[in-house]
């Protein structure tokens, strides 16, 4: 019970940041938003059991590109109104790339519930350690 709990709260804080980054009017304010993304979504790593991933996304996500993301938009002078003046000379080629990513999330999603994938290696059985124990096992001897 108390991991649904952890789950929808880290869910829907991950939305709303996610949200925010996209609207937020102020690009600092988007960075920081992303960084909170970011946490939340390293917390959704650890609920599931993949500490190596959330520690992975902690340290490289937001200890170096979304730190490097805040410095360089606080030193660039944005002209937000250039911005806006040229918008809708982009629109045209925005909702073509977008139309294209639809159609190619369509042809991945169709496969993948079509049962063309194949499923995921499960860990060995009799394995007790912790996953990124059982991830080191498998890199450095069955793939080395």
């Amino acid at each position: 019970m108390i991991e649904a709990l952890f789950f929808y709260m880290f869910s829907a804080v991950m939305l709303g940041a996610g949200l925010m980054v996209v609207v937020s009017r102020n690009p600092v304010f988007s960075v920081l938003f992303l960084i909170l993304a970011f946490f939340n979504a390293a917390g959704l790593f650890v609920l599931i059991g993949a500490e190596f991933i959330a520690m992975l996304l902690v340290v490289v996500y937001v200890g170096a590109v979304a730190v490097l993301f805040l410095f360089v938009v606080m030193m660039i002078d944005i002209d937000i109104e250039h911005l806006r003046r040229d918008f809708w000379t982009y629109v045209p080629m925005a909702a073509f790339v977008g139309v294209v990513i639809i159609l190619e999330m369509a042809v991945v999603l169709t496969k993948t519930f079509m049962g063309r994938v194949q499923p995921v290696q499960e860990l060995p059985k009799g394995f007790n350690g912790p996953n990124t124990q059982a991830l080191g096992k498998l890199i450095y001897t069955d793939y080395i």
